[in-house]
C-alpha cells in the first residue's frame, strides 16, 4: 500500500522560535574527514537525516568506527585512510555524500562499488569522475557514470583542474582525492562556491592555500597532508531555515525566528534576495562557531514584496533555495527572474521543471526556460488546491507545503517520506509554529 501524502492548509499566523537542523554540507564532511583522519573526531549538532546517516554507514564500510553518543552527538575513530569495503556501498539519496566519498576513496589502492536509491541511480556522476580519471583513478559504470558504479583508486597524479561549472561537490571531490595524490592538487574556480571543504580541511590540520587572481579563485592543496581528528560543532542549515522563514514572510500576522543559522557568505544568497524583494528579515546575535559565522534570523509577514532579477552569479550561493524562493516570488508583485540555474536540472530531480509544474498547478504564472524560470506574482495569495508531484525530491515537497500554508486552498504533495533525507521533523516543526500539515 502506498504511503499517504501530506497536505498543508491555510490557517492562522505562525509564531515562535525554532532551531534549524544541523547543516547538511558540514554534517557530510565531518563524517568523511573524521574517517580519513587519524584519531578521534567528535561532532555535535549533526543532521541526523537519512542522507547523512547513509554517509555515516559508508564510512563504517571503509573501516572507520562511527558511533552515536546522543542526539546530534557522534564519535568517529579514523585510521588515517580508507580500507577496501567488503560489500557494495549504498549511499541512499545522498548526492553530496557519494560524490565526496568517491573523491576520498580514489586516493587509496582499493576497489569500491557504489549504489543508491532510484533517484541517486538516475543522477550523472561524470562531472566528478572526469577529474578523478585524469588523476589516474579508473571506473566502470552505466551511461554518463550513473550508479551502480565501481571505482578503483590509488597511485593518483597531481592535477590542476579548472571547474567547467560552479560545483562545490566537484571541487571537494578533487581536493579529497588530492590528499593522497603525488604533487597535490589545484582547483581553479571561475565562480566561488561554498567553501566548507577548505575550512574543514584546515580544521583537521591540512594546509589549504587560496588565492584570488583577477576574480578567479585558485585553491591549492600541497602534497603530503595528514589529517588529525578534531571537534566539529555543526551550525544550523540555511537551506533548511529557509522553509520556516519564507512561511513567516507569506502567512499573514506571522513572526518566526530561526536560531543558530550559518551565515557563510557563500550560502546566504537567498536571504540577500529576499531582502531585495522587501522582505522583513532581520539577522541578530551574530557569533562564531567552529570557524563559521552563525546568527538568529527573524521573518515577519511581508505583504508588499516585489519581484526582482536574481543575479546569475548569485546562483552558487543559493542553488538549493530556488524552489522556496519561487514560492516567495508567487506572493510578490511582479516578475522574479531566475536565470543561470541550469544546475537545478541535475539535482535530486529536474527542479526547474518540477517547481514550475507545481506552481502552475496552484494557479501561478510561471515561464520555464532552459537555464532558469520566471515567476509572475500578483501580490495576492495563489489559488492553490493542487496535488503536487515531487518525484521524490524533498525540497520540492517542502516548498509546496509552505505554499499551501498561505494559498487560498490547501496544497498536497505525493511523497513525503523523502523529507527526512534533509529535514527530519519538518512537519512537526511547522505544526509547532501554528501551521497545519496533515496526511492527505
Amino acid at each position: 500500500m502506498a504511503a499517504a501524502g501530506l497536505k498543508s492548509t491555510p490557517g492562522g499566523a505562525l509564531r515562535g522560535t525554532v532551531r534549524a537542523p544541523g547543516d547538511k554540507s558540514i554534517s557530510h564532511r565531518s563524517m568523511i574527514l573524521g574517517a580519513l583522519a587519524s584519531g578521534t573526531t567528535t561532532v555535535e549538532g549533526l543532521l541526523e537525516g537519512a542522507d547523512v546517516l547513509a554517509t555515516a554507514q559508508a564510512m563504517r564500510s571503509f573501516g572507520a568506527r562511527v558511533e552515536q553518543e546522543g542526539v546530534g552527538r557522534w564519535r568517529i575513530e579514523g585510521h588515517g585512510g580508507f580500507a577496501e569495503p567488503s560489500d557494495v556501498v549504498d549511499c541512499g539519496n545522498a548526492g553530496t555524500g557519494v560524490r565526496l566519498i568517491m573523491g576520498a576513496a580514489a586516493g587509496f589502492a582499493l576497489c569500491a562499488t557504489f549504489t543508491g536509491d532510484s533517484s541517486l541511480r538516475g543522477r550523472p556522476m561524470g562531472r566528478v569522475l572526469d577529474p578523478l580519471a585524469r588523476m589516474g583513478a579508473t571506473w566502470l559504470g552505466r551511461d554518463k557514470g550513473r550508479l551502480p558504479l565501481t571505482l578503483k583508486g590509488g597511485n593518483l597524479r597531481g592535477l590542476s583542474y579548472r571547474l567547467p561549472m560552479a560545483s562545490a561537490q566537484v571541487k571537494s571531490a578533487v581536493l579529497l582525492a588530492g590528499l593522497h595524490a603525488e604533487g597535490g592538487v589545484e582547483v581553479i574556480e571561475p565562480e566561488a562556491t561554498r567553501d566548507h571543504t577548505e575550512r574543514m580541511l584546515r580544521a583537521f590540520g591540512a594546509e589549504v592555500l587560496v588565492e584570488d587572481k583577477g576574480g578567479v579563485r585558485h585553491i591549492r592543496l600541497p602534497a603530503g597532508q595528514k589529517l588529525t581528528g578534531t571537534h566539529v560543532s555543526v551550525p544550523g542549515d540555511p537551506s533548511s531555515a529557509a522553509f520556516p522563514l519564507v512561511a513567516g514572510l507569506i502567512v499573514p500576522g506571522s513572526e518566526v525566528t530561526v536560531e543558530g543559522v550559518m551565515l557563510n557568505e557563500l550560502r546566504t544568497g537567498l536571504f540577500t534576495t529576499l531582502r531585495e524583494m522587501g522582505a522583513d528579515l532581520v539577522i541578530s546575535n551574530v557569533r562564531e562557531s567552529s570557524g563559521e559565522q552563525v546568527g538568529d534570523i527573524t521573518a515577519r509577514h511581508s505583504p508588499n514584496m516585489k519581484g526582482v532579477v536574481v543575479p546569475p552569479e548569485r546562483a552558487p550561493a543559493m542553488i538549493d533555495e530556488y524552489p522556496i524562493l519561487a514560492i516567495a516570488a508567487a506572493f510578490a508583485t511582479g516578475e522574479t527572474i531566475m536565470r543561470g540555474v541550469g544546475e537545478m536540472r541535475v539535482k535530486e530531480s529536474d527542479r526547474i521543471a518540477l517547481t514550475a509544474a507545481g506552481l502552475e498547478a496552484c494557479g501561478v504564472d510561471v515561464e520555464e526556460e532552459p537555464e532558469g524560470f520566471i515567476v509572475r506574482g500578483t501580490g495576492q495569495p495563489p489559488r492553490g488546491g493542487a496535488m503536487v508531484e515531487t518525484h521524490g525530491d524533498h525540497r520540492i515537497a517542502m516548498s509546496h507545503l509552505i505554499l499551501g500554508m498561505a494559498a487560498q486552498s490547501p496544497v498536497s504533495i505525493d511523497e513525503p517520506g523523502m523529507i527526512a533525507t534533509s529535514f527530519p521533523g519538518f512537519a512537526e516543526m511547522m505544526r509547532g509554529l501554528g501551521g497545519t500539515i496533515e496526511e492527505a
